[in-house]
């Protein structure tokens, strides 16, 4: 088929005259749709996204797919709040082996009250912690975040105090669910943390 100057066909557009050629012409070929991704590897239970305590910054829970998780809600003026020195200790003990904590403040039992940045710099301050944590949120009744109810109903319990505690394996499944009371170096922590460590993705 011949091709005519692209300057002619525009000019022949412009006068609402359209050359047969083009008229018969088979429309091209439009580029392809982006491909869907494909099911990823991904947790359903991680599919959310929650801010950084430090700047609210919207971050994807998906990062931390194929890790073992201590999942956490803490508080700043708590009976237990001296756990953030041991939760510390054992995400940087850990770390290197595809282990993190994350931490959610929570004022679900008044002992949060602080703003973000207030909670961020108490943490960091006092404790020095490093591992991840998410703005203050709520983690159990009708204001729950969608994470923490996910994480209930695959436990079986709501956290019932400050520095509840559960264990995810490295598919996003809840294999521990530990008490406020059980302190972060409890054997019963850490022997699940190795279990789960040891098997393979």
């Amino acid at each position: 088929m011949t091709r005519l100057p692209l300057s002619l066909i525009l000019a022949l557009a412009a006068s609402g005259v359209l050359p047969a050629a083009a008229q018969t012409a088979p429309p091209r070929a439009s580029a392809p749709a982006t491909a869907a991704a494909a099911p990823g590897t991904c947790p359903a239970v991680l599919r959310h996204t929650m801010a950084r305590l430090q700047d609210e910054a919207p971050q994807p829970l998906c990062q931390y797919a194929g890790q073992v998780l201590l999942v956490v809600n803490t508080a700043s003026y708590c009976g237990f709040t001296n756990q953030y020195q041991g939760l510390e200790a054992l995400h940087a003990r850990y770390q290197g082996r595809g282990f993190s904590v994350l931490g959610f403040p929570s004022n679900d039992f008044s002992q949060e009250t602080g703003s973000n940045a207030q909670i961020a710099d108490f943490c960091s301050n006092t404790f020095g912690v490093r591992f991840p944590m998410f703005a203050k949120s709520s983690v159990k009744g009708a204001e729950a975040s969608t994470f923490y109810r996910e994480l209930a109903a695959q436990a079986g319990e709501v956290p019932r105090w400050n520095f509840h505690k559960y264990l995810l394996d490295r598919q996003g499944r809840v294999v521990g669910s530990f008490a406020s009371s059980v302190a972060p170096d409890d054997p019963q922590i850490t022997r699940a943390i190795e279990k789960q460590l040891a098997i393979s993705r």
